[in-house]
């Protein structure tokens, strides 16, 4: 990871669950700013984030103000073998 101390990619779920947006973002180890892009779930707005980063971290679409909840990976992979347990 280099120059940074954060970086994702995921792919993001509408309010139906289904999987149709993305975010990308990295910070830079001299940074509390995450930055990158991200296309709404819910509407398909595109547009770039540079926000200040902190746990939990949520980006909301700058177009229909969908909240985009991104999860730590560990307890998103939890609640994923939960559902499918059941």
């Amino acid at each position: 990871m280099g120059n940074y101390r954060y970086i994702t990619n995921r792919v993001l779920k509408n309010k139906n669950g289904e999987e149709k947006g993305r975010l990308r973002g990295f910070v830079r180890n001299d940074s509390d700013n995450i930055e990158g892009d991200y296309e709404c779930p819910e509407c398909g707005h595109k547009d770039k984030i540079n926000q200040v980063w902190k746990r939990p971290f949520n980006v909301k679409c700058s177009k229909c103000g969908f909240l985009m909840k991104i999860p730590k990976i560990k307890d998103e992979m939890k609640r994923e073998k939960k559902k499918a347990k059941k």
